[in-house]
């Protein structure tokens, strides 16, 4: 499939709105045929699964430099946009994991390495010593700051690539994907 194609496509499904997605919880939104034939196949899926891997690699590619990864940027942006929009205090590691959509256990793995070189601290809650929230140290903040222009250069490049419209709109499709409200709609809707 071609990048235009492909962008059509998601241009199209984006015109759905999320009130229309809550109203496609019955049998009939749900394609219920068994395909002819493994070809004939579309999933959906797969099909995301390997634009990420792509786009993944290209990223972690521009940042190599940094020795950060593209989902370690990305959890050390979460944690310092966290902290800038509420007055200084680190995220609980249970709220950032359902920022990020994924496992508490998926997100004290990909901490570890961090939290080893320096990069996070993991402190216990004030009220809570159960709970624990993710920091960033200097060095954390040095390396966000110095791994940025690495991100900036590979998005720009990819939003030449997709254009400015087309790329704003998988950004959005990602997200209505990741959405509590997607999930609660397809959580509604039933096969059979």
């Amino acid at each position: 499939m071609r990048v235009n194609d492909f962008l059509l496509i998601l241009t199209c499904v984006m015109e759905m709105t999320s009130n229309d997605m809550k109203k496609r919880t019955g049998p009939a939104s749900v394609r219920s045929e068994v395909p002819v034939s493994y070809e004939d196949l579309v999933c959906t899926n797969t099909a995301l699964r390997r634009a990420a891997r792509r786009l993944g690699n290209l990223y972690d590619d521009a940042l190599a430099p940094t020795g950060l990864k593209a989902t370690q940027l990305g959890l050390l942006a979460e944690i310092h946009r966290w902290g800038n929009a509420n007055d200084a205090q680190a995220p609980t590691l249970q709220d950032l994991a359902g920022k990020l959509a994924i496992q508490i256990s998926a997100l004290t793995h990909a901490l570890r390495p961090l939290v080893r070189d320096g990069l996070v601290m993991l402190q216990p809650d004030e009220q809570d010593g159960r709970t624990k929230r993710a920091a960033l140290t200097a060095v954390g903040d040095a390396r966000l700051d110095e791994a940025a222009g690495h991100w900036s250069a590979v998005n720009e490049r990819v939003e030449a690539v997709l254009g400015a419209d087309s790329a704003a709109t998988l950004r959005k499709l990602a997200d209505l994907v990741a959405s509590d409200e997607f999930l609660a709609a397809y959580s509604d809707s039933q096969v059979g």
